[in-house]
């Protein structure tokens, strides 16, 4: 009678171990889901930061999320200028830039809601509407966001290396899909409740 006791016993303490376990690993794949449903943007689409993309379009079909990433893409003749102001967007002025990029793949994290202006610091690419306006949105939210370029009528160049908003100036990015990683999430999710559930 006292080893059936026993083995209850561990049998009780084993279905717990495994329980919390399971919760464990639950609650990880939460907080890794989170992760992985940012999304990457690389700016301008395939045609990347250049003046014959349409960034009004580009940008009309984007969400744009906190966590997100905006990756621009560039040759040596551009270069990225994070503006302060809707102000300045308008006006095309790149001199006084918040932060400024020029390593021909910018990386740019989206932490928090707001919008965001970017142009090209090279003289007269703004002007030739090679801009962006990005607005940025809770990473709850759905739909498709308000972020368009605008003309303006004024030019100045200029460059600067200061990084406000606490941007990164430039890193390497793969591209990834966030709806894979999901997907495969889940499913390593279930392969583990499995698991889990066979021992118990």
């Amino acid at each position: 009678m006292l080893g059936s006791i026993l083995r209850l016993s561990d049998q009780t303490e084993m279905e717990k171990s495994a329980y919390n376990m399971l919760l464990i690993v639950g609650m990880s794949l939460v907080m890794l889901s989170k992760q992985v449903s940012a999304e990457q943007h690389v700016v301008g689409g395939k045609q990347g930061w250049d003046e014959s993309t349409d960034f009004d379009s580009w940008a009309s079909g984007e969400t744009f999320k906190v966590g997100d990433t905006l990756v621009f893409k560039y040759s040596p003749m551009h270069s990225v200028a994070e503006l302060g102001s809707e102000s300045e967007y308008k006006k095309c002025d790149v001199g006084s830039a918040t932060n400024s990029m020029s390593d021909g793949n910018s990386v740019v994290k989206l932490t928090k809601e707001g919008t965001r202006y970017f142009a090209c610091g090279t003289s007269g690419h703004c002007d030739s509407g090679m801009k962006v306006k990005i607005t940025t949105v809770s990473a709850s939210s759905s739909g498709t966001s308000s972020s368009s370029p605008t003309s303006s009528s004024s030019s100045s160049s200029g460059s600067g290396s200061s990084s406000s908003n606490g941007t990164p100036t430039s890193t390497s990015t793969p591209s990834s899909t966030s709806s894979a990683n999901s997907v495969s999430g889940s499913f390593v999710f279930m392969g583990v409740i499995l698991a889990v559930k066979s021992l118990i």
